[in-house]
This record gives structure tokens, C-alpha cells and sequence, in this order.
């Protein structure tokens, strides 16, 4: 009983030293925290995304003190965090451009498979098959939801085949951008109204394209050579977007065969050209009327 009791007192006081220990080694080795970085910490949403680079909130909110990150860095708090942390840092926020993600597939390549995939329901252990996956085509969205278990915010759902985001949820925090093993999702910016996007990622010629999606990108330029504005460029057979330069009229998606262009997610209905007026008939040529005759002069 002795032995238990002294046992209990040596680890009591052991117990006591080390934790003396530790409080005065803590007082010594303090690291001074800028307290701006503790209130911009406080600021932020916690998500801990990593949207604005940096690991973290708390590297965030350490390299806005350091002066080597934006104020309005933070993708999921918007421009109220970026507000709140220029107040702190007594700077001007300036406004943000809302970005969100964008899957470039419709998904309409599911109807082509090179074989029946069966196997881990991961998009990245899928790419490691024969042929980067079972779509024929090369560029398509998997559809297997590696973006959908990495977004913190459930902004993006894999529906009919092919990943879709919630452009009300979605924070831009680049998680999903950076799961997918074949790079088709991009941040872009964001306009509320008339915003126009080309769902593809093929690279293919228009001949091969076809043989392995039902509305793919065929690199007919239509779409280029029909914008008012000249927003729209072909990369290697894709037709890309310039959002600086857009102004969301519409007239690619209308011009497009493949109805792969969307604005606002729909394809836009052509409506059809009016009626030409007939000609008008040639007006009969009017009869002159004829001269009247001078009076005669009175005779003498």
C-alpha cells in the first residue's frame, strides 16, 4: 500500500515540475502574435480552403499583416471579409470579381465508353486505366466525384454523368480545380447576367470529336467569327472565351451547330427571321394632263 502511495506522490510531483517547466519555457519562447492578425483571423469564415493561396486562414491572415497578400484575398468570405479586414488594416478593399468554378463538359461523351469501368468510385484512381479512364473521349468529365468529395462548401454534384456546380455556393476556394485529374475545371469570372460559357475541353479535330461526343466543340469557329466584340479565340480547335471582352449578347451560342453554348446554362432559342416585305408595286406612270390652250387675242 506504501509502495502505491509513493508511486501516486513521485508522479504528482514529477507532474508538477514538468508543467512548472513547461509555463516558464512557454514565457521564454513566446512568439509575439501581431494582434491584427488575431482580429483578421476572427474574420474569416474558418474554412480553411485554401482559395487565397496560402495554408490556411491563419496564413492568410498572417500574410495580409506581413503586407504580401490582398486584403480581399479570401474567396469564401467576399467582399464583407475583405471590408472588415481593409477596416483592420486601414486599407480600401476595393471590389472583388466574383469568380466561380466551371466544368468544361457536358457530359455528353458518357454515351461513348471504350469499356465498362468497375472499380474505386474516384475519379484520379479511374485515370490511372488504359486510355486515362472508359469515356472515349479523351477530354470528358469522369463523372466519378473526386471534385464533389473535395469541396468543403457541397458546391459541386455529380448529375446525369458529369460534375455541376451550385454558382450560389460555390466560394471559388480552387479545391475542385485542383482534384481533377483532367484539369476541365477552371475559375472564371462570373457575371449575374447574361454570363456565356463553352462547356468543353476538346482539343479533338471536329471529325474525331464527333465520333466521341454527341454536342463537343468542333472548332468550326462560328462563334468567333460571328462576335460583335471579338471575345472569343480558337486554342488548339477550342473555341475560349475573353471575358474582359464579352458582353454576353449571344450571338455565338445562337450561331453554334452543336448548341454547346450556353447563356445563363441555356442554349438560347433562335428565333426566326422575320418575313421580308414584298417589294412594292412600280406606281403606273401618271397621265399628263393636257396643256390648256391659250386664249386667242381679240381681233381688231
Amino acid at each position: 500500500m506504501n509502495t502505491v502511495i509513493f508511486a501516486v506522490v513521485v508522479l504528482a510531483v514529477l507532474g508538477a515540475i514538468f508543467g512548472l517547466v513547461l509555463a516558464i519555457a512557454a514565457k521564454v519562447f513566446a512568439v509575439e502574435v501581431d494582434p491584427r492578425e488575431e482580429a483578421i483571423l476572427g474574420c474569416l469564415p474558418g474554412a480553411n480552403c485554401g482559395g487565397c493561396g496560402f495554408p490556411g486562414c491563419s496564413g492568410y491572415a498572417a500574410a495580409v499583416v506581413k503586407g504580401t497578400a490582398p486584403v480581399n484575398a479570401c474567396a469564401a468570405g467576399g467582399d464583407a471579409v475583405a471590408a472588415q479586414i481593409g477596416e483592420i488594416m486601414g486599407v480600401a478593399a476595393g471590389a472583388s470579381v466574383k469568380m466561380i468554378a466551371q466544368v468544361h463538359c457536358t457530359g455528353c461523351g458518357q454515351n461513348y465508353k471504350q469499356y465498362n469501368y468497375v472499380g474505386l468510385h474516384d475519379c484520379v484512381a479511374a485515370s490511372k486505366l488504359p486510355g486515362g479512364g472508359d469515356l472515349g473521349c479523351s477530354y470528358g468529365c469522369l463523372g466519378l466525384g473526386s471534385c464533389e468529395k473535395a469541396c468543403p462548401f457541397d458546391a459541386i454534384h455529380v448529375i446525369d454523368g458529369v460534375a455541376k456546380v451550385d454558382e450560389e455556393k460555390c466560394k471559388a476556394c480552387n479545391k475542385c480545380v485542383d482534384v481533377c485529374p483532367r484539369h476541365i475545371i477552371a475559375l472564371e469570372p462570373y457575371k449575374t447576367k447574361r454570363h456565356v460559357t463553352i462547356p468543353c475541353s476538346s482539343h479533338d479535330k471536329g471529325v474525331d470529336a464527333r465520333k466521341v461526343c454527341d454536342n463537343g466543340c468542333i472548332g468550326c469557329s462560328l462563334c468567333m467569327k460571328n462576335c460583335p466584340k471579338e471575345a472569343i479565340t480558337m486554342v488548339n480547335n477550342l473555341a475560349v472565351i475573353d471575358y474582359e471582352k464579352c458582353i454576353g449578347c449571344g450571338i455565338c451560342a445562337q450561331k453554334c451547330p452543336r448548341k454547346l453554348i450556353t447563356v445563363d446554362g441555356k442554349v438560347p432559342e433562335v428565333k426566326p427571321a422575320a418575313p421580308k416585305a414584298a417589294p412594292a408595286a412600280a406606281a403606273a406612270p401618271k397621265a399628263e394632263a393636257p396643256k390648256a390652250e391659250a386664249p386667242a387675242e381679240p381681233k381688231e
